[in-house]
């Protein structure tokens, strides 16, 4: 691998995720500090900028960003249990950034060139994960993933923890209902599932700069995610991202309905 790789090579909406996690590492307040992030954005050749986006949709973005990620980090170490999934993990670190509790395993589902490139990258940083990591390329709407997770060692009688972050929005609402059915049926009472309450995409300004990520998105189950869920056998908290942002210090300066879900399997 040369000291550069195209964009091409992995996912530009992975590479955004790892831009906004570099950016917020670097500052000297951060909300989490992501040592892993700024190399990734380096190996893809995509530029990193000085400072974040001064107004506009793609600031807030980038807000939301950064609060999502401090609060899955919180949510997802809180649950305390020691089986972990992240659905399409992207670049994310969290297995090697994060205080796991002892015998933890985590495993990460997504594209084989992502998974590879992040290895990669992770290799020549010399990190070392701090739980059970176990990466399974799949992909989620057209492989029997939950046979390649199976077969990887995961433990369907046991709680286990999901985090779907950013994922559902980029799904149709079918393809988003039959995988959360599907995480259902491999949840455990107990089991935990973290992601956004989701957004009407319809509503979404228009961008040219971000077409690259809003263009993809096709709105999941949309802000009645949580009723959906509630519905099929999982106990449902909505935190909204105004009230979680201000308990953070960073409160925002504008107007949101955007929120996170923190549901509980209840039904087998």
């Amino acid at each position: 691998m040369t000291t550069s790789e195209p964009l091409s090579a992995v996912s530009r909406t992975a590479l955004s995720v790892a831009l906004v996690r570099a950016y917020e590492s670097a500052r000297p307040d951060p909300l989490f500090r992501d040592p892993y992030a700024a190399a990734f954005v380096d190996a893809s050749g995509m530029p990193m900028p000085s400072a974040g986006p001064a107004e506009g949709f793609a600031r807030r973005l980038v807000f939301h960003g950064i609060i999502r990620t401090r609060f899955y980090d919180d949510r997802l170490i809180e649950a305390g249990c020691d089986q972990v999934v992240l659905l399409a993990a992207g670049l994310d670190t969290r297995a090697y950034r994060l205080p796991w509790q002892p015998g933890t395993r985590l495993f990460e589902l997504d594209f084989a060139p992502v998974l590879a490139f992040k290895q990669r990258v992770l290799a020549q940083q010399g990190a070392t994960a701090r739980c059970e990591r176990t990466a399974v390329a799949a992909d989620l709407l057209h492989d029997d993933w939950p046979e390649l997770l199976n077969r990887a060692g995961f433990d369907a009688a046991r709680p286990t923890v999901w985090l779907a972050e950013g994922l559902l929005v980029y799904l149709t609402a079918q393809e988003a209902s039959g995988l959360l059915s599907t995480v259902g049926s491999l949840s455990a009472a107990g089991s935990r599932l973290f992601l956004e309450r989701g957004r009407d995409v319809t509503a979404t300004p228009p961008d040219a700069s971000l077409t690259h990520i809003t263009g993809l998105w096709k709105g999941g189950l949309g802000p009645r995610t949580h009723e959906w869920l509630a519905r099929h056998g999982w106990s449902v908290e909505v935190s909204d991202l105004a009230t979680v942002a201000a308990a953070y210090g960073r409160p925002a300066t504008w107007t949101t309905s955007a929120g996170f879900v923190s549901a509980v399997r209840t039904a087998s």
